[in-house]
């Protein structure tokens, strides 16, 4: 699965309450109209740059740390973020992110700049910065985890196989 867009970059520390602010996880179940508030925090129109052609969430380390709720990777999934790329992520995001089907690669972000061109193949772990004419080394994700995001992530999974068939 190879996936193309734009870069959107952020920095360390990227919470779970800066990706969808407290303010609006008890307000609506609409993950479309809580889409609208992605990283508002830290940029008031992300949700507007990124949802008409999708893009590439870019941060650096500690990505998603705080709570444990599935309305931050399923709000980036509705603003048409088509992947996160992160020196390294919270734990429970990273599994709650595979388990609602957004894909997640830790590598090194650093010579990644706003706007740039990325490629993302996530079957062969490899990350270009086609702006810069570079690549970037990852490790591809496990089989398991690579079939959940395949098939929708965890939910979409046990629909289309009965259970799981990994």
């Amino acid at each position: 699965m190879s996936i193309q867009a734009q870069a959107f970059k952020f920095g360390d520390d990227i919470n779970t309450d800066y990706i969808i602010s407290g303010k609006y996880k008890f307000k609506s179940n609409d993950m479309n109209e809580m889409a609208q508030h992605a990283m508002e925090e830290l940029d008031p129109h992300y949700y507007e740059r990124v949802s008409a052609q999708g893009g590439i969430l870019v941060a650096g380390s500690n990505f998603g740390c705080g709570s444990s709720r599935e309305q931050a990777p399923l709000v980036l999934i509705h603003s048409n973020t088509k992947v996160v790329l992160a020196q390294s992520f919270a734990r429970i995001f990273f599994r709650n992110a595979i388990n609602t089907g957004l894909p997640v690669v830790e590598c090194d972000t650093t010579r990644i700049d706003e706007g740039d061109t990325i490629e993302v193949d996530l079957e062969a772990g490899v990350v270009k910065n086609l702006t810069k004419n570079e690549e970037l080394p990852c490790a591809p994700l496990p089989a398991v985890m690579a079939k959940l995001l395949a098939d929708g992530g965890l939910a979409a999974h046990f629909k289309k196989n009965g259970g799981f068939a990994l």
